[in-house]
């Protein structure tokens, strides 16, 4: 079976796979999902779409999916309504790399990451965690606003 992929990240050698844009497209537009977990494949070497969040699920059932000793990029849509009261939306790109994870897997997710960001356009802000509380609840609302 072929299956498409984006050769654009020749950096570190790394393809992303069709599916991370498809995916990320109806996100934006359609608001498909809340949030998408993205992995690399390094056997593969590309990224490919691990997870995909419900649109009704929550922010803490994204910060549950991502693995606690493994690094992953994401994306969450996220809701709030500012002082004016009016209801407003953001889209993040988060890098997760947890202190505990490999040192290899630092540096492959490290030296893709400014390329895979560029195929996902409509990323309105960025977010580095190495834990969760760098990337608490909390963090994104005090980034959104």
């Amino acid at each position: 079976m072929f299956v498409p992929v984006n050769y654009a990240n020749a950096a570190s050698g790394m393809a992303v796979h069709d599916d991370c844009k498809l995916k990320f497209l109806e996100l934006k537009a359609k608001r498909t999902y809340r949030f998408i977990v993205y992995k690399i494949e390094e056997e593969q070497k590309q990224v490919i779409v691990e997870k995909l969040g419900e649109p009704a699920q929550s922010y803490e059932d994204f910060t549950a999916s991502l693995p606690a000793d493994e690094c992953r990029y994401a994306v969450y849509d996220f809701d709030f309504v500012t002082e004016e009261n009016v209801q407003k939306s953001r889209i993040f790109f988060i890098a997760w790399s947890p202190d505990t994870s490999k040192v290899r897997s630092k540096m492959i997710y490290a030296s893709s990451k400014d390329r895979f960001k560029r195929e996902l356009d409509g990323i309105q802000l960025e977010l580095q965690a190495t834990d969760p509380t760098e990337m608490g609840l909390d963090v994104i609302r005090s980034r959104a606003s």
